[in-house]
Formats: C-alpha cells, structure tokens, sequence
C-alpha cells in the first residue's frame, strides 16, 4: 500500500502546488513585469506544460486512490467520512479542471491564434477565477487527506 499512498501524494501535492505556484507567485510576477500581450503568450506556453502533467496526476490520483480502496482497505464502506468527502471534493476539481481545459484554456489558445488580446485576457480571467477556487479546494483535500482520521472517527 506504501506504494500507492507515495504516488497519491506525490500527484495531489504536484497538482495543488503547481496550482499555487502559478496563481500566488508567476502571476504577479507577470504582472509586475510584463505587458499584457507578452504575459497572455506566457500563460499559453506555462499551462499547456502544466495542463499536460495535469493529466498525468489525475490518472495518477484515480488509480492511487482506487486501487487503496478497493484492494487494501475493503471499499467504500469501510471508508471514514473524510475519505469520501475526500473523493467528492477531487471529482469537483476533476470537473472544474475538464471546464477550464475544453472552456476557456481552448478560447485562450485561439484567441492568441487570431491575435486577439483582449478576447485572450477575459479567457485567462476566467482561467484565474477557476484555478483559485480548485486551489482552495485542493488544499481542502489534501488537508482531508492528511489529518481526516485523526479527526473523522469523531463523526
């Protein structure tokens, strides 16, 4: 099991930390040091990298987290609440992750095709918005995961 728990870990720390870096730290630095148009061409480059591992780490976290489920700790029945809260709050970033990348990751891309700044910009606005809300989320989790039972058994 020692296995899979390292690769849950290590998938779920890659995604909320690539997550934070980018919104709380290459933002703002963008921001203070390059012009609109040359920080949309960045966010292009920065989350088709990042987009692509995120892939990887939601294949990673669904066989990881499955795998301990149903062959070490007997289903979903034997399973604390924060396990399954744990689960639910994954699928929502797993939903809003499928929203931004077919959503407004697909109209970034073509509206720096088209040489449409502005159009660019109100698509990485709204890339922003959804990575800060699958951040808190992803924090939410990996707290779950992390301390739910020492604290879930109360429940």
């Amino acid at each position: 099991m020692g296995l899979w728990i390292a690769v849950h870990i290590l998938a779920a720390v890659f995604w909320v930390g690539g997550m934070y870096f980018a919104h709380q730290c290459l933002r703002p630095a963008a921001e203070l040091h390059l012009p609109p148009e040359q920080r949309l061409v960045l966010w292009r480059g920065v989350l088709r990298r990042f987009f692509s591992r995120v892939w990887m780490a939601i294949a990673a976290l669904l066989i990881s987290g499955y795998m301990m489920v149903f062959i070490y700790l007997g289903g979903f029945a034997s399973l604390g609440l924060h396990v399954h809260v744990m689960q639910a709050t994954g699928w929502i970033m797993i939903g809003l992750y499928l929203h931004v990348y077919f959503g407004p990751y697909r109209r970034l891309k073509e509206r720096l095709n088209e040489q449409d700044f502005a159009g660019a910009g109100v698509q990485q606005a709204k890339i922003r918005k959804f990575v800060g809300i699958n951040l808190v989320l992803g924090l939410i989790t990996i707290l779950l995961g992390a301390t739910g039972r020492y604290w879930a058994s109360n429940f």
